[in-house]
């Protein structure tokens, strides 16, 4: 089987449909009246940030074969970046704030890059998740940068250039909705640019690579950082939208979140990632809202059930949801095409 089928890269046309049906269904969401829009609109917001997080580390472990444990130190620096930026009287500019943010935790992505991808396998692994546990321990010890206790956004930012106000649910959700799209569409382009088959031939066979002339290092650590950057602008929105950061946003649990997201979905094609984060959080909040069975709260154990159905897609779809799709379809094809 080739790489490109087995990491899905090629979407059947029926994906292609699904996610076009998606995103016109997000966009037309906030039309539809409803007696809970305010919360809908902040759970669909949600979930199209986790996705874009998810993404990212797609770039790194679907696309590049690079599994990271520590992908949301950057997802959290950016959040704090936004609080820091933000004045305590006014809204700092969205069109400045985001770039900074955005480029600062490419930049602590580049610096902890260069070091972390030097190394392969479990100790890449390892070597991640210590870094970001440095990072998670310098916010979580030093009162100055907000402790344990985290700092409040207290304004989210200021877009009235383009005409939004994203104190404003909707609009904030069309914001989240245009980046989720833009990225998404750019990380597609990039996967089958000459930059894209590098980093995927990289994850196949690194030594055939050198082996061909390729300076692998460097793409590596292109891909790490181009991965921070876009985990940056997620931990803005999702700062922006709560208006709270604190140490537990750079927490292991939440690369390993990001990790279950894209595994949920399917690797390496970045749509995965998109269907992986909304089937993860829905079934999340789900698993959360069961209710008692005698004096047994189910819903209290959601951890569990959500290992579960983990462990079950893992072992029923091992290339994730769309994978399931996809082998749905060939079978169906295989059906038809008997005499």
């Amino acid at each position: 089987m080739s790489t490109a089928k087995a990491q899905l890269e090629i979407l059947p046309s029926s994906v292609k449909w699904l996610l076009a049906a998606g995103a016109v269904g997000l966009a037309a969401f906030p039309l539809v009246p409803s007696d809970n829009a305010g919360f809908y609109l902040q759970m669909l917001s949600q979930m199209m940030i986790l996705a874009i997080f998810a993404m990212s580390l797609d770039l790194l472990q679907g696309v590049t074969g690079l599994v990271s444990l520590g992908h949301a130190a950057y997802f959290g620096l950016a959040g704090y970046a936004l609080a820091f930026l933000t004045p305590a009287d006014t809204p700092a500019s969205l069109w400045v704030s985001l770039p900074l943010a955005a480029l600062g935790s490419g930049l602590a992505a580049l610096i902890i890059g260069f070091f972390v991808v030097r190394t392969h396998g479990i100790y890449f692994i390892m070597v991640t998740m210590a870094f970001a546990q440095m990072v998670f321990f310098i916010f979580f010890d030093n009162r100055s940068l907000g402790g344990s206790d985290g700092l409040y956004v207290n304004f989210r930012p200021d877009a009235s250039a383009i005409g939004l106000d994203l104190e404003n649910k909707t609009h904030f959700y069309y914001l989240t909705l245009a980046l989720l799209v833009l990225i998404y569409l750019g990380l597609r382009r990039l996967l089958f640019s000459p930059f894209g088959r590098a980093l995927a031939g990289i994850r196949v066979n690194e030594h055939r690579m050198r082996a061909v002339g390729y300076h692998t290092f460097g793409y590596k650590l292109a891909a790490f950082t181009l991965a921070g950057t876009l985990a940056g602008v997620a931990g803005y929105l999702w700062a922006a939208q709560t208006g709270f950061v604190n140490p537990e946003l750079m927490g292991f649990h939440m690369s390993a979140h990001a990790i279950m997201m894209i595994i949920l979905g399917g690797m390496g094609n970045f749509a995965g990632a998109i269907v992986g984060a909304f089937a993860f959080e829905y079934v999340m909040h789900f698993f959360k809202d069961l209710p008692y069975v005698g004096d047994f709260h189910i819903g209290k154990h959601w951890q569990l059930w959500m290992g579960i159905f983990i462990v079950a897609v893992v072992i029923l779809a091992p290339r994730g949801l769309l994978g399931l799709l996809d082998r749905r379809k060939a079978a169906a094809k295989a059906e038809g095409e008997q005499p």
